[in-house]
């Protein structure tokens, strides 16, 4: 399933932070209403959240086996050391809620898991709460689409609806990367 892999890249491998995985949840959740995918909801929410689970854990692995380099490195235009700092004290005190709300944001929830683990959060409180984040957000984009796909009124401008949340969820993260590329160029 192709939204798995979406899913599992953009909360697990930092350089795949531009996928539209919300988008992609809440266009599961029409599919599975409309009967374009043979599953039930619980089945892919269950299926969307392990891609969740499994993607959070693969980035805490690459910012625990990176986080030397970074703790390593000088401070240069776009890395501090401070920044590091700031993240450990961040993570200490708000680990937790870190690791289950930063997948609502989508850039910060490919990146949150990494820098988890590059400041060696507590790994069966950070498995916990990006479970438990996990489900709420697969489970909460999965079924606002399924709620809307399942309104008979709505059929036949499904599929006009789903174009127009892609762009919607797809635009302010284009305006955000145009604007730090504009930032980091100055």
């Amino acid at each position: 399933m192709l939204v798995f892999l979406f899913v599992f890249g953009q909360t697990g491998l930092f350089f795949c932070f531009f996928l539209p995985s919300g988008a992609l949840l809440f266009t599961a959740g029409v599919f599975t209403a409309t009967g374009v995918l043979g599953y039930n909801a619980v089945v892919v929410c269950s299926i969307l959240s392990v891609a969740a689970v499994l993607g959070n854990i693969t980035g805490y692995w690459i910012g625990r086996k990176s986080g030397r380099l970074f703790y390593n490195r000088k401070d240069s235009r776009f890395f501090k050391q401070q920044y590091l700092i700031n993240a450990e004290k961040f993570y200490e005190r708000w680990g937790g809620l870190a690791s289950a709300g930063s997948l609502f944001f989508p850039i910060t929830r490919s990146f949150a898991p990494v820098v988890a683990g590059i400041v060696k959060m507590n790994f069966p409180r950070f498995v916990l709460f990006a479970f438990m984040g996990s489900v709420v957000w697969v489970s909460g984009f999965v079924l606002a689409g399924y709620l809307l796909g399942i309104v008979p009124a709505l059929k036949e401008y499904i599929s006009y609806i789903v174009i127009a949340i892609i762009i919607l969820v797809t635009i302010p993260v284009i305006i955000g990367v145009v604007k730090k590329l504009k930032k980091i160029g100055k």
